[in-house]
């Protein structure tokens, strides 16, 4: 009785809360307020920011599990760090770096720069675009309090079961993985499905599909993958959830499960998720080598439909992560075959990189140095990608350090790098400042350098024999050099790192204004002020041709046209609703993680009260009329 009277008054005090009773004059003040000002923000670019903030605050976690994995592994027979915590420290940085890092950091930039580049005011769906940031990041803080309370998940970063199930994990880690992964995840869902409406529906007059930037073409397949990846992660999550809370047997063999089922499901989503890392990435070099070459980005077309080809095949190859399972030599050859076939739409776009650059004034920035350096680190991740395509190959490589090193080329080499190429290369877009040339060299090539002396000694301790997983080995097996070297290579890209961070303070301490277009950009969102101002374009712009803002300097007046007539621009109201059901998702996870039903079910009504007050809320947002735009460039 107790519990259903607290549940009462805590419903009617939300309710208050939600649909701004008695505490309105207490939400007008506080809008007034930065932090409130930040959390309540529908903004696409200050969502941006969230995302790269909160990103860089999971990469730190990760990267900092990565680095003691490496010291433990530095010699043989380390008692550093192992058993449980070790396999506890390798499941939480892969589960961190995969989901929490390097998809919401490519999500700040999509979310900054995409809408800039179509001549978009905003995306779709602005609220969503809240809600779904939000959402993820209240799912990877529940995933991280694990370290705090009852333990991290310890079964991989893929969560096999039966390992995954009650009987080998019996305490709240696991949980932890399942519920805070569900929570990001529909976040993420949301997300890839505001992007796609934004590209079909808010491109400028003139913005053809074949006159879209590669980034925002990159962004547009990334978010349909999302739109057929993350749901059967989705469903095998929820099914995983039951057989943990409430005993079901979806992969308990015991009650007529099937483990093998689990696999499917996951590396259906699993193999797609490399290209909904790696796809963004692509986009940024196009941009990137295209701006820094002085040229046109050589075969646009040609490009476009790799990116989509590449897309489509990344659903017709997850069975090269099973091949060991069992499944037969049919089934094994199709997907060896699949899997040998997506090399050719990568092929081609490495080519058309590098013709790009053939004969081009190329800049060596910071973000053309990442640029080139990616060229060099994918081809290598690729050929090895073709080697355990090879089915008699892959019985060889499996659970070896040989996989390590190719993901961690394919990952860090592809994605993490094409971040890095991006932050330095918008930087100025987004703040109005430059990052330091000097210190972004010292970064790169200690990152650079500390990538390959990490990683390529791998590929040799896996064709030796190192299993994957494993927290020690023994003395005389010539595993030692190898390690020694991965993990001094570790130290040096975590110097790195630091570089960049201390680049990001002293440039926000000492950085000179950059101007709108300080180098000399081809696409639409260098023809504005850096930072953008809040409605991103005065008059909508009109469209000529392929590189518009690059036309418009060369063959044009240096302006860009104008679509419609200066008039009142409509922006979305601030919504501090996205939060709470955050916060209502985060609380009924954390009851569900210690089978606390109680707590669980109090945050879903958190949860549906939110969204009952936004279904009948009437959001007419505001208007910037023209007089307040005297002065501002058009």
């Amino acid at each position: 009785m107790a519990t259903l009277v607290v549940l009462i008054v805590f419903i009617l005090f939300l309710a208050a809360i939600l649909t701004g009773g008695y505490n309105r004059r207490y939400l007008d003040l506080l809008q007034e307020n930065w932090l409130w000002n930040w959390i309540t923000t529908v903004d696409h670019k200050r969502i941006g920011i969230l995302y790269l903030i909160a990103g860089g605050f999971f990469f730190l976690m990760g990267g900092l599990e990565a680095l003691l994995i490496r010291i433990q592994l530095m010699f043989p027979n380390s008692k550093f760090i192992v058993g449980d915590v070790y396999n506890q420290l390798m499941t939480m940085h892969g589960t961190t770096m995969i989901f929490l890092v390097a998809l919401p950091l490519l999500f700040g930039l999509m979310n900054f720069i995409v809408p800039l580049q179509i001549g978009a005011r905003d995306v779709a769906f602005p609220f969503l675009n809240s809600l779904g940031f939000w959402l993820y990041f209240s799912g990877g803080l529940l995933l991280n309090l694990s370290w705090l309370f009852g333990g991290a998940p310890d079964s991989g970063w893929f969560n096999y079961p039966t390992l995954a199930l009650n009987d080998f994990s019996p305490g709240p880690g696991v949980n932890y993985y399942v519920l805070g992964l569900q929570i990001a995840g529909i976040g993420t869902l949301i997300s890839g499905i505001n992007f796609l409406v934004t590209i079909i529906n808010m491109r400028a007059p003139g913005m053809t599909y074949l006159r879209m930037p590669l980034f925002t073409w990159t962004t547009f397949v990334t978010s349909a993958l999302i739109l057929f990846a993350f749901p059967p992660l989705t469903a095998g999550l929820f099914m995983m959830m039951f057989d943990r809370l409430f005993e079901t047997s979806f992969f308990v063999t015991a009650g007529g499960g099937n483990v093998v089922v689990w696999q499917h499901i996951f590396w259906i989503f699993g193999h797609p998720e490399v290209y909904i890392l790696v796809l963004p990435a692509f986009g940024v070099f196009s941009d990137v080598i295209s701006t820094f070459s002085r040229k046109r980005l050589f075969g646009y077309n040609s490009m476009v439909f790799a990116v989509v080809l590449i897309g489509f095949l990344g659903f017709m190859v997850w069975v090269h992560h099973m091949f060991t399972v069992g499944l037969g030599p049919i089934a094994n050859s199709i997907f060896a075959v699949s899997t040998m076939a997506i090399a050719v739409p990568t092929g081609i776009k490495v080519f058309n990189w590098l013709f790009t650059m053939w004969g081009g004034r190329i800049r060596f920035t910071t973000a053309m140095l990442y640029a080139a350096g990616f060229i060099v680190n994918f081809v290598m991740g690729g050929v090895t990608g073709v080697m355990l395509a090879v089915v008699p190959a892959d019985h060889q490589f499996h659970d070896t350090y040989f996989v390590v090193a190719h993901f961690h080329y394919v990952i860090i080499g592809g994605t993490i790098m094409g971040i890095l190429a991006g932050v330095y290369y918008w930087w100025p877009k987004m703040f109005g400042i430059k990052l330091d040339e000097r210190w972004g060299r010292w970064n790169f090539w200690l990152f650079y350098f500390g990538f390959h002396l990490t990683f390529f000694p791998q590929h040799f301790l896996g064709l030796w024999g190192m299993p994957r997983r494993v927290f020690t080995y023994e003395a005389g097996y010539n595993l030692e050099l190898g390690n020694l070297l991965s993990s001094l290579g570790a130290i040096l890209m975590t110097a790195g790192l630091l570089f960049l961070l201390y680049n990001v303070v002293q440039t926000f301490r000492h950085g000179e204004a950059a101007g709108p277009d300080p180098w000399d950009g081809r696409t639409l969102e260098w023809a504005i002020s850096s930072p953008p101002p809040a409605y991103n374009f005065a008059q909508t712009p009109r469209v000529r041709g392929l590189d518009p803002w690059w036309l418009e300097k060369h063959e044009g007046d240096g302006k860009l046209k104008p679509a419609e007539p200066l008039g009142p621009i409509h922006m979305p109201s601030p919504s501090h609703l996205p939060f709470v059901m955050s916060l209502g998702f985060f609380i009924s996870g954390f009851g569900f993680v210690f089978h606390s039903w109680q707590v669980g079910v109090l945050g879903l009504i958190v949860v549906v009260v939110t969204m009952y007050v936004r279904s009948f809320q009437e959001d007419p947002g505001y208007h910037i009329q023209p007089d307040e735009l005297k002065g501002v460039e058009h």
